[in-house]
């Protein structure tokens, strides 16, 4: 399998190669880490492209910042160079159409701080990538593992769409029910507890963390209006520790050199205080595998884990084998939900 990935063409190859003129579309730090990659490997870049809405009067490192028809004005045809992610289905479905009109790549790089998975990246992880993928519990774990390397790899996005399932899909694996104790790290608004809350209608408890404190406001404001249910405002790590936090990026916000102190716990330190949990669910911004240090324990007694495996080029494989290292009782599931990229990538523990 995976040296039928290395032969083929990675979008980095391919952008560079073309003759056709490249166009990114997207001017968020997405285009910022692929603008970055492009001037390491020495890809130009004809043109930048928003949709509509966001095209306005404005410039994107050095070039105006244009529509789609534009950019089909200016030139007969183009490579589009896709920098942005996003889970709305108009916007799925625009790109779709788009690929109907013009070559359009997405060429990947990490959420986070983390080496680009290239080539070079997937053969020095060789063995690892081996490991995870034999950890598999079923064949549809097993083509969507596949599946999102060969995207990481060539930036074609129909491998994405052709190993998508639901999300409401994925969590019957888990087979909760109105007995359950849940533990939500990264909490962010109430989302995902709001989500639990749905899917079971009655439970025994929920902690939801959440560290960045403008987010956290929200977050217990909702967590009062349901019961049993006690909201912290903590950053979870591999040890009690302060991190600094930076609260600017929303949904994103990290722990980062900078920013504001917050307290972290451990996994354990939670289980310890509060009692188990049945199921946690983990999305903690490219902080998995640190969490994972920390949380030994408590993944001894095989609570049921819903893990977010995108942050990083190293998650898809790494927390995988990670989570057998802890408890090699677990079966391993691996889905990806409808996203433009391999975002909402998520291991299923069980």
């Amino acid at each position: 399998m995976l040296e039928n990935i290395l032969s083929e063409i990675s979008s980095w190859e391919y952008l560079k190669n073309t003759s056709l003129p490249v166009i990114i579309y997207g001017t968020g730090n997405g285009a910022d880490r692929v603008l970055n990659e492009f001037e390491k490997l020495g890809i130009k870049i004809s043109g930048v492209m928003a949709s509509d809405g966001f095209v306005r009067n404005r410039e994107f490192h050095g070039f105006a910042v244009k529509s789609l028809n534009a950019l089909e004005n200016e030139f007969d045809n183009f490579a589009v160079a896709l920098c942005f992610a996003s889970p709305r289905a108009e916007v799925i479905e625009n790109i779709k159409v788009l690929s109907n009109r013009h070559k359009v790549i997405m060429p990947s790089v990490p959420v986070y701080d983390s080496p680009v998975f290239n080539k070079d990246f997937l053969q020095r992880h060789f063995s690892e990538i081996k490991a995870a993928y034999g950890l598999l519990a079923d064949d549809i774990s097993r083509k969507t593992f596949e599946n999102i390397l060969r995207f990481q790899i060539t930036g074609e996005l129909h491998y994405t769409f052709e190993c998508e399932t639901e999300k409401e899909d994925a969590l019957k694996l888990l087979r909760l029910n109105g007995c359950e104790s849940f533990l939500d790290l990264g909490a962010y608004r109430g989302d995902t507890v709001d989500e639990f809350v749905n899917h079971v209608q009655t439970y025994e408890k929920i902690v939801a963390v959440e560290p960045d404190t403008r987010t956290f406001k929200k977050l217990s404001a909702y967590c009062n209006s349901l019961n049993n249910c006690t909201p912290l405002n903590n950053a979870v790590w591999g040890e009690n520790t302060v991190l600094r936090f930076n609260g600017n990026h929303g949904r994103g916000s990290s722990a980062e050199n900078s920013g504001t102190g917050i307290q972290a716990v451990t996994v354990d330190e939670i289980f310890e205080k509060y009692g188990d949990f049945s199921y946690i669910n983990i999305d903690v911004e490219g902080a998995e595998k640190e969490l994972l240090k920390g949380a030994e324990k408590a993944l001894k007694k095989r609570p049921r884990i819903c893990m977010a495996a995108y942050h990083k080029s190293e998650d898809i494989f790494e927390l995988i084998n990670t989570v057998n290292k802890l408890n090699e009782n677990y079966k391993i599931y691996l889905r990806h939900h409808p996203h433009i990229s391999f975002w909402d990538t998520n291991l299923y523990c069980i």
